[in-house]
């Protein structure tokens, strides 16, 4: 099982690395007005000058969840080790066919191997969503730089389907193309909402009252201002972002109520030792 585990996960980050990194994967091109008003808005320059670069994107989302759940586990494991009754099991248990591990060790692999693959996942439905559908970015006209005097433009209610009108930087115009679910969106509220989930379903303790909402309400504002700052930088229309949402939200849900939560723990039982995993 844990090879077929890692065969899978395999396979999803070189899926993920086809669509990111390789033009296997065409982008479907749309059609468009040369008029139309959604698609004018000033071309704010690349990914990478944008208020909420990629790579500080791609760290914050990997860095938080991350963090939460190595502190959670933690925590959780010295506090239930403390309980009457209920001895941690200290030496190993079995996990896979090979291998043998300190429970704790074993739920923060589980934690976070779920959520890269989940990570991984939604970049997928992102990327697929973006080549099927070809919608297109609200400065497409702008780096596109269709011929406003030729026959086709000038027809006002002429619809152009013919990719080779624009004039502007092949690689810019690609990219403009892929505007529908936005990636930003997915991913923060994906990573946002399985922090979130992870927190309220194992971390119990009377003290964490306050931090608990604290932590939730932060990391969800988060993804919702990365979300608005997509729109208010005319990199994605509200429905590219809203789709977003939904879809990252759909994989975090999945996924967390897919895996169980419980603490490891053993109990004795007269002279055995009975353990729960």
């Amino acid at each position: 099982m844990l090879y077929f585990q890692l065969v899978i996960m395999s396979g999803t980050v070189l899926l993920a690395y086809y669509f990111e990194c390789t033009d296997t994967f065409q982008v479907h091109i749309q059609g468009f007005f040369c008029q139309d008003g959604n698609l004018m808005k000033p071309y704010p320059g690349t990914e990478d000058e944008s208020f909420i670069s990629p790579l500080v994107l791609y760290c914050v989302l990997a860095a938080t969840p991350t963090a939460i759940i190595f502190i959670g586990e933690i925590a959780t494991y010295f506090i239930k080790s403390t309980r009457e009754n209920l001895i941690i099991q200290e030496k190993m248990i079995l996990t896979g066919e090979c291998c043998y591990l300190n429970p704790l060790v074993r739920r923060i692999i589980r934690f976070i191997g779920v959520f890269a693959f989940g990570l991984f996942a939604t970049d997928i439905f992102v990327n697929a969503g973006q080549v099927v559908t070809g919608n297109l970015t609200p400065y497409f006209l702008t780096v596109c730089k269709p011929n406003y005097t030729g026959t086709d433009c000038l027809a006002h209610h002429e619809f152009i389907s013919n990719g080779n009108i624009c004039t502007g930087d092949p690689e810019v115009i690609e990219k403009a193309r892929r505007s529908f679910p936005s990636k930003h969106a997915a991913l923060s509220i994906y990573s946002a909402l399985y922090a979130t989930m992870y927190i309220t379903s194992t971390i119990k303790t009377k003290s964490s009252r306050l931090a608990k909402p604290v932590l939730c309400l932060g990391t969800l504002c988060s993804a919702f201002l990365t979300g608005l700052n997509r729109v208010s930088e005319y990199r994605n229309h509200c429905v590219d972002v809203i789709g977003g949402f939904i879809l990252g939200t759909a994989v975090a849900l999945f996924l967390v109520s897919s895996i169980r939560t419980r603490f490891h723990y053993c109990i004795i039982h007269g002279r055995n030792l009975k353990c729960y995993l």
